[in-house]
């Protein structure tokens, strides 16, 4: 059996040892993570900004996360730039956010429209 690391194999091998009954990663567990989310600017018609010069995978997760518990907020982002999510990749910050329902723009000016 392959484990993933040589602690867990030293463990293993003494349960082995012993005789006793174990099964190695049998499934797996979900969890969930309570955090909260200060967004960047409020806007008086309730529309929310995110200003982001750098878009991770770990941020994405957040955001759709902060979507999917909040249906109710207008989560707007106003980027830096347009780059890559990744080196290579051709999906984009305003293309990532176009697919998941937010709207976009490169700023830092704002649309006059999302103050109405």
């Amino acid at each position: 059996m392959a484990y993933r690391s040589k602690f867990e194999e030293q463990i293993a091998k003494r349960l082995e040892r012993d005789g006793r009954t174990f099964l190695y990663e049998p499934s797996k567990l979900k969890y969930t993570l309570v955090c909260s989310y200060t967004p960047d600017f409020h806007l008086p018609n309730d529309v929310i900004i995110e200003a982001k010069g750098y878009l991770t995978a770990a941020m994405r997760r957040k955001y759709l996360q902060v979507k999917e518990d909040n249906p109710y907020i207008d989560l707007r982002f106003v980027f830096q730039r347009n780059n890559p999510l990744r080196k290579g990749s051709k999906k984009t910050y305003l293309s990532w956010a176009a697919s998941n329902g937010f709207p976009a723009v490169i700023g830092p000016d704002i649309p006059p429209s999302w103050f109405d």
